[in-house]
């Protein structure tokens, strides 16, 4: 579908066009994109353009000359019932009634398709998010990660990309050696064995867990074994724990992509060369720019490091790309996974990143830039932190030292619906306290069990009618009142939330509106009775049309935040 604000943009534009031609207006260049937004006076109509102050300037009118010009050329269209002008110029536009009715039909006829956008049809799109190595069982940080990025996934099928959702991973390094011998040590206790956790190991009772798994299954057979060997089955043990986990909140990725193909195939290495190649590299023990106090702590015997002149891109200093031990910083391996990235033919990228990884997305979009690729094709969404608050207290958390509440358990006290809502529900940049003694609430003061209980209701109608042998067939929407189709003109908002939290990659929008819309039908449902006895049956069948479109609406916006749509609760 096209949204309203880009047909009644096209029209108005047509409508400007039309005047000039009569003369009712002088000749100017009239711009291509014509301003229309949502009204902040619904009582005025739906919409409002105020494209003919913009206007005053190059028309050399009044801008109320201008609105009435153009309204007096508008084009008709079946949506719109008027168009009035308005002090100081303003175009206040509102929808036919009989259209706006018939948009119940249009919601049943699309059903789980009902309100999907054409904005990115034919284009192909990548979400990579959670990404975390396979060290320890996803924490509640990590949920964060997954559950924007998911639903980022969602809204981006919606506006109709292709969207594919990968897992960035690396299971090489100095954290896997330390995860194989903790495992290793916690093997060798399990078989009664003295051995002591390496320095900075991994604490968390869930690799004595494994360890325990280890034994039922090997016995004694590993106890000489390598830690590479125990590197492994932690490996294999904790990816299996964390697409269980990512599993249970309904994320699925489509591709696991190890950073350590990159080594293999030479594109780290190949990536430096051809910075270097292009002027972007040099070697020095400190920065080119450094300050004289960074000079006087440098040691004597310090070496070289590999530096990026991202300060010709426009970086307030250079960064590290080889450190002086010859290890690559984060940096570069990441510049050539967004290389493999873009010449996987992707349109659009879109990485979800803690807030603490911002110096590191801007300077991968700078080394994409420096190798020549258009970067305007990544996005990256930044997200805070979570403090889990329980009897008014914070609840630390440390995956190294074991000491944190996983995902699993967090969904296991709440439910992965209520998990997914009261995450989703805050935007990324926002600090997010999540409150779980508000989230365990069964009652209407819980968000997730007001918009979960729309749904159930208009289910709980159906149930009802079908008992009394009673249905929608031939509805008369004419019927319908004013409450009803203020609820109508909410549901149509839908699209444009869509396109919003699309355009400017905030996926908390549509749990803002979904909250909306709850708030809307609770009280209508409440009046708006169907099966009654003082409810003509004419009347109550175009009562229960409206419900099933209604039902149809919450299970899409359900479904896009990636919660389940109940029919009872």
């Amino acid at each position: 579908m096209t949204l309203l604000p880009v047909q009644l943009a096209a029209l108005l534009r047509q409508a400007i066009l039309a005047a000039q031609h009569a003369d009712a207006l002088p000749p100017f260049d009239v711009p291509q994109r014509v301003p229309v937004q949502r009204s902040n006076k619904p009582e005025l109509g739906e919409y409002a353009s105020p494209v003919a102050m913009q206007l005053a300037k190059l028309a050399r009118r009044k801008p109320l000359e201008i609105a009435q010009a153009i309204a007096d050329h508008m084009p008709p269209a079946e949506f719109i019932g008027e168009l009035v002008v308005a002090p100081p110029g303003f175009l206040n536009i509102r929808l036919d009634e009989n259209w706006l009715t018939q948009q119940v039909e249009t919601i049943i006829a699309a059903g789980a398709d009902a309100f999907t956008l054409s904005l990115g049809q034919g284009q192909r799109a990548q979400v990579e998010c959670v990404s975390a190595n396979p060290t320890g069982p996803l924490t509640v940080g990590h949920t964060r990660n997954g559950i924007i990025g998911s639903t980022m996934a969602n809204i981006l099928r919606a506006v109709g990309y292709d969207v594919e959702m990968e897992y960035y991973f690396n299971n090489a390094g100095r954290q896997m050696r330390v995860l194989g011998q903790s495992l290793q040590a916690r093997y060798l206790q399990a078989l009664g064995v003295e051995a002591s956790l390496p320095e900075d190991g991994y604490q968390g009772d869930y690799l004595a867990e494994i360890a325990r798994e280890l034994v039922a299954k090997y016995g004694e057979s590993l106890r000489d074994e390598p830690w590479e060997r125990f590197k492994t089955e932690a490996e294999a043990a904790m990816f299996a724990w964390i697409k269980r986990s990512l599993a249970a909140i309904n994320i699925t990725f489509d591709v696991f992509f190890n950073e350590n193909s990159l080594y293999e195939n030479g594109s780290v290495w190949r990536t430096l060369e051809q910075l270097e190649e292009r002027g972007y590299v040099y070697r020095a023990v400190l920065r080119e720019g450094a300050s004289e106090e960074e000079r006087a702590k440098l040691s004597p015997d310090a070496k070289e490091a590999v530096w990026f002149r991202t300060t010709k891109l426009g970086d307030e200093e250079d960064r590290v790309l080889v450190k002086s031990s010859g290890e690559p910083t984060y940096v570069l391996p990441d510049i050539a996974y967004h290389v493999n990235k873009l010449e996987r033919g992707f349109d659009l990228l879109v990485n979800v990143l803690g807030a603490d990884h911002i110096v590191e997305a801007q300077t991968v979009r700078r080394g994409l830039q420096a190798l020549g690729y258009d970067p305007e094709p990544l996005h990256v969404i930044l997200y805070q932190f979570v403090t889990l608050i329980e009897g008014g207290e914070q609840r630390k958390m440390s995956t190294r030292r074991g000491e944190f509440v996983t995902q699993d358990e967090l969904v296991a006290d709440v439910g992965a619906d209520v998990v997914r809502y009261f995450i989703l529900a805050r935007s990324p940049s926002s600090h997010l306290e999540f409150d779980l003694d508000a989230a365990r609430e069964q009652s209407n003061e819980n968000p997730v069990y007001y918009i979960q209980n729309a749904h159930v209701r208009c289910a709980g109608i159906f149930r009802q009618a079908e008992a009394r042998g009673f249905d929608d067939a031939d509805a008369d929407l004419s019927l319908l009142g004013v409450r009803e189709r203020d609820f109508i003109r909410k549901m149509l908002e839908l699209p444009e939330v869509l396109a919003q939290a699309y355009e400017e990659f905030a996926p908390h929008k549509l749990a803002f509106y979904a909250l909306e819309l709850a708030r809307q039908f609770h009280p209508m449902y409440d009046e708006v009775r169907v099966l009654h006895s003082e409810v003509s049956p004419e009347l109550a069948r175009a009562r229960l049309r409206l419900y099933r479109a209604a039902r149809i609406v919450f299970r899409r916006v359900l479904e896009l935040m990636g919660m389940s749509a109940p029919d009872v609760m």
